[in-house]
Parts: structure tokens; sequence; C-alpha cells
């Protein structure tokens, strides 16, 4: 999953008020009515009233830290599986329960590709422990049954950002009404 995004704003979306560094900003990945992904910032004061257009994917919230002279804006361009977990996952973000969800699945999807390793329960067992193979960072992920429900619950997440999956055609000379199963 690889999406062109922008990089976190200077400023709030709503007041356009100059982030300094210690502002608690949130950021929601929404996709616009037209089916592009959009990421706005603002200060988690201005969060009650905005309503974006389109469905949101996820919200966090985050302690603003300014970019330093030789950070690449550019390599944050890219939202990767890989980036949006360590985003969602990092200490320092409020994770939603929506979020817990999401990054409970980046987490075992990250697991498979070996982008990141088990390490075990936290202490309390009521987390799982997953080390960053590139960088050594720890995460900690909420630890929950892998229902039914939780992937269909997640797949509905994942499709605002990535899209609807397409529907199969139906087989030539079938048709199908609806509420009806396919008719030959």
């Amino acid at each position: 999953m690889e999406l062109q995004l922008q990089p976190l704003a200077s400023s709030c979306f709503v007041s356009g008020q100059t982030f300094v560094e210690g502002n608690r900003v949130a950021s929601y990945l929404v996709r616009g009515k037209t089916g592009e992904v959009m990421r706005y910032d603002l200060l988690e004061s201005a969060a009650n009233g905005f309503v974006p257009e389109g469905s949101i994917a996820c919200r966090w919230v985050h302690v603003f830290k300014p970019r330093k002279a030789n950070e690449n804006p550019e390599r944050e361009l890219k939202l990767t599986a890989e980036n949006l977990f360590v985003t969602l996952a990092d200490p320092a973000t409020e994770l939603t329960p929506e979020n817990q969800r999401l990054v409970q699945f980046l987490a075992l999807m990250l697991e498979r590709k070996r982008v990141i390793r088990p390490k075990g329960p936290s202490a309390d067992r009521t987390k799982n422990v997953f080390e960053h193979v590139k960088t050594k960072q720890l995460f900690e992920v909420p630890a929950g049954e892998l229902t039914p429900e939780f992937f269909v619950q997640v797949q509905e997440q994942l499709s605002v950002l990535v899209g609807e999956p397409k529907k199969p055609a139906a087989p030539a000379g079938e048709t199908s009404a609806p509420g009806q199963g396919t008719v030959p």
C-alpha cells in the first residue's frame, strides 16, 4: 500500500495559526469525494468543529516538533504501510479505538513482510512488543483477537485509504437482480 501524501503542515488547517514546538496537533487522513487522499493537520483545540468533506480513514494526535534543517521532506510524501504503522504506533501518538485496529492489522502485515519482529508481550500482557528492523525502535501494539468482525472493520477503514475493491464482473449470460442471487 503506497499513497502520495502531503508531509506535516506547518500551520493549522482551520485557524491558519503556525504550529510551534509542543503544540498538540490532530492529523487526519481523509478520502475526498473525488477519490484523492488528503492529510489535514490542525491544532487539537480546533478539531472539535472540523468536519472534512469525505471519509475519515484515521486520525491521530501528536506533539508538534519542527523539521530539522537537514531532514528530507520528500521522504515523508510517500505514505506506506510501514510509515503509517510507525506514525500511529509511536508512543507519543494517542491511539483511538479505530486506529488501534489499524495498528494491529499493520503489525500483522509488517511482521509477515519482516519489517518488524515480535519481541513478546509487554510486562502487563496487554500489549505485544515489536522491534522495527531498520531502526531497532520498539513499539507496543495493543493485544486483541483477530476475529472476522475485526477484519471487516479493518477492510472498511482501508477501503477509505485505497478505494473500494473492484467487483468481479458477472459471467456472460448471467444477470443479477438486487437482493437476488445470480440467475442463469
